[in-house]
């Protein structure tokens, strides 16, 4: 076993001598998390470092190629740093969900446990992050006809008369869920397709068990704060490029992989529908509701050890 402290020269640091003094003995998975913008690249390239781990990617949008800019993807120089798992491994059309980066990351840990007795994954995907701590409802493969058949009739009818048919199937879940999500909405239609049962059947919540200690670390800053990071982290964007790497991604538009912030503000552009200075404010906008969301959802988990930045 060995010495979990993380070094003297991180002792240096108070926020990381926290984390040094509070890491559990015995095979350890760090889970750095919190909202977009909010810090957690460089203190994870940091940690890292001090523990000799790589840094398993918790972001759902930096898994796909192509897509740096608009998702503030590690950089080349970063990812010479550390060593980086799930980003830029999947193709824009590429179908992937938090069921399999659960079954991934799980594979994943339990090599490099084997010369790692802590490893550290950092990210704000909610959803990601519950998959691989808590477990996530063993939901059928979707057959891609399945899919291409929904996805189809999206394009063609519109969500209105999707939302209908679920209301029919599963209303216990069209009570529920955001009515505005269509990949959520498209989900539950595709497993009442696939398997005949709702969607609301195969929840179960059921928390699974890990061969490994969890110890969860959440990253947060006043409001004010985060949401002018999130204002200068857009315009850094806009400067970097994003106009031509959505540009880019035109053709992809309707990938699951694009249905996120940013790509869909910028489409509106080349579309000729709106002035680029008028989406660069709602993409703005609409990343701190997400941030906000997200803050939302991780209040709820009891097992965060909150640090103030």
């Amino acid at each position: 076993m060995k010495d979990n402290s993380l070094g003297s020269s991180m002792k240096d640091n108070p926020l990381l001598s926290i984390v040094s003094d509070s890491l559990p003995a015995g095979k350890t998975l760090l889970v750095l998390l919190g909202p977009t913008a909010v810090g957690k690249t460089e203190l994870a390239l940091s940690l890292a470092e001090a523990l000799g781990s790589p840094i398993i990617n918790a972001d759902s949008r930096q898994i796909y190629r192509d897509l740096p800019i608009g998702t503030a993807a590690p950089t080349t120089a970063q990812q010479a740093r550390v060593r980086h798992y799930f980003v830029g491994t999947l193709g824009i059309s590429d179908y992937y969900s938090a069921a399999r980066y659960e079954t991934d990351v799980l594979t994943l840990c339990e090599e490099l446990f084997r010369t790692h007795d802590i490893l550290l994954l950092s990210g704000g995907s909610m959803m990601y992050i519950d998959a691989v701590c808590r477990g996530i409802d063993d939901i059928p493969t979707i057959e891609p006809e399945v899919r291409q058949q929904l996805r189809q009739r999206y394009e063609t009818e519109g969500l209105r008369p999707l939302l209908a048919e679920l209301r029919l199937l599963d209303p216990e879940y069209y009570a529920l869920a955001d009515l505005r999500n269509t990949r959520r909405i498209l989900h539950a239609l595709e497993v009442c397709y696939q398997t005949g049962r709702t969607f609301t059947s195969f929840r179960t919540a059921t928390h699974k068990q890990r061969p490994f200690h969890i110890m969860k670390i959440g990253l947060r800053r006043q409001r004010a704060d985060l949401f002018q990071r999130i204002n200068s982290r857009v315009d850094q964007m806009i400067t970097d490029g994003f106009l031509d790497e959505a540009r880019r991604m035109l053709p992809y538009r309707n990938e699951n992989a694009l249905n996120t912030v940013g790509y869909k503000e910028l489409f509106q552009v080349l579309d000729g529908t709106w002035e680029l200075p008028f989406a660069v404010e709602r993409i703005k906008k609409n990343t701190r509701v997400y941030a906000k969301k997200q803050m939302t959802w991780f209040s709820r988990d009891p097992d965060i050890h909150w640090i103030d930045l």
